[in-house]
């Protein structure tokens, strides 16, 4: 056995976002996050740019006449070039309208898995939930990226991504309680009991629908109103006029309809189980980042009466890692 297999790790628990990929492993007791970005940005090919690239080790690639620059470093070079970033994604899947959308996304987990030792270790990847009362839109995603993850050499599963986070947050609830991850694309949601999923359903205001809304109301790229949104908004204050304001506005769009569909959700499910005692549910995702965001959940949520009790309402230990860190778990009680 060589030294790179020694010392690679057991298993990866990978969260495929619509805007960031992030994987999960454990060394020791340790859990272990790496992250990138999911997008790109297109420069025109030269010899001298390539060598540039490559002698500073910037993830790219070369295609017809351009020259993609992946992951994180894809965000430097759109604000260089003044261009938005392009994404391989699009509300939880493949970006159809991107043709090497795959191939960067298997470029950008290969960013994350290097090192992976062979062997055929286990990976688990989260996968979204369909649409509440709509046709599963997500099996030719889920095939596409098993097909490709098993290329790269690994034994794969996958993970609705809701029950990743009642498999990465609730130990200390027998995995039961309400999952919840607000990330780019979709707000994916589970409710599971004993780490049976009952549900699991998704919608489409999250991250990206905020930006985009704001950015149709006031006029501004939608780059523009992620950054204001990621650095300074948050919910404990007042703003009466300017984006702060649209932020909040379609914040709650995206609450409000989150707890109708939770209603909607319990009121179609078969086979509820009894409960014998209030819930958790637990917020994870990069859009509930935003501080103030669980005291305003949480109000509407108990305004909203679900019919059934919760305990709490807390945010993940590491809310952006939630989903990484449930799959990796799935991927190792399989071992």
């Amino acid at each position: 056995m060589n030294n790179a297999t020694a010392q690679a790790p057991e298993a990866y628990g990978l969260d495929v976002g619509t805007s960031r990929v992030v994987s999960a492993r454990r060394q020791g007791k340790e859990f272990q996050f790496e992250t990138q970005l999911n997008a790109f940005v297109t420069i025109p090919f030269s010899k001298m740019t390539q060598s540039i690239l490559e002698k500073e080790s910037i993830p790219h690639l070369l295609h017809e006449s351009e020259i993609l620059v992946y992951g994180d470093e894809s965000e430097r070079f759109a604000n260089l070039f003044h261009r938005e970033t392009r994404r391989p994604m699009l509300s939880g899947v493949l970006n159809p309208q991107e043709n090497q959308g795959l191939t960067l996304v298997r470029e950008i987990v290969k960013l994350l898995t290097t090192d992976h030792g062979g062997g055929r270790q286990k990976l688990c990847f989260s996968v979204p939930a369909a649409p509440l009362g709509a046709k599963d839109t997500v099996q030719a995603h889920e095939a596409e990226m098993k097909e490709m993850l098993s290329n790269l050499g690994f034994e794969v599963s996958s993970i609705s991504e809701g029950l990743a986070v009642v498999y990465g947050e609730m130990a200390n609830s027998n995995y039961t309680g309400i999952g919840i991850s607000c990330g780019g694309g979709l707000c994916n949601v589970c409710f599971a009991y004993l780490s049976v999923p009952v549900f699991s359903f998704s919608i489409p205001k999250a991250g990206d629908f905020i930006d985009s809304s704001v950015a149709a109301l006031r006029a501004e790229p939608a780059t523009r109103i992620r950054t204001i949104k990621e650095e300074s908004f948050h919910f404990n204050g007042t703003f009466p006029h300017g984006i702060h304001q649209g932020l909040s506005t379609y914040y709650e769009d995206m609450m409000f309809s989150l707890v109708a569909a939770l209603k909607d959700a319990f009121a179609g499910a078969q086979n509820m189980p009894k409960l014998r005692r209030a819930i958790p549910l637990v917020l994870s995702g990069g859009s509930v980042l935003a501080p103030g965001f669980r005291d305003r959940f949480e109000k509407i949520l108990r305004e909203g009466e679900l019919p059934v009790a919760i305990s709490d309402v807390r945010t993940g230990i590491s809310p952006q890692h939630s989903t990484a860190r449930g799959a990796l778990v799935a991927a190792m009680t399989d071992m």
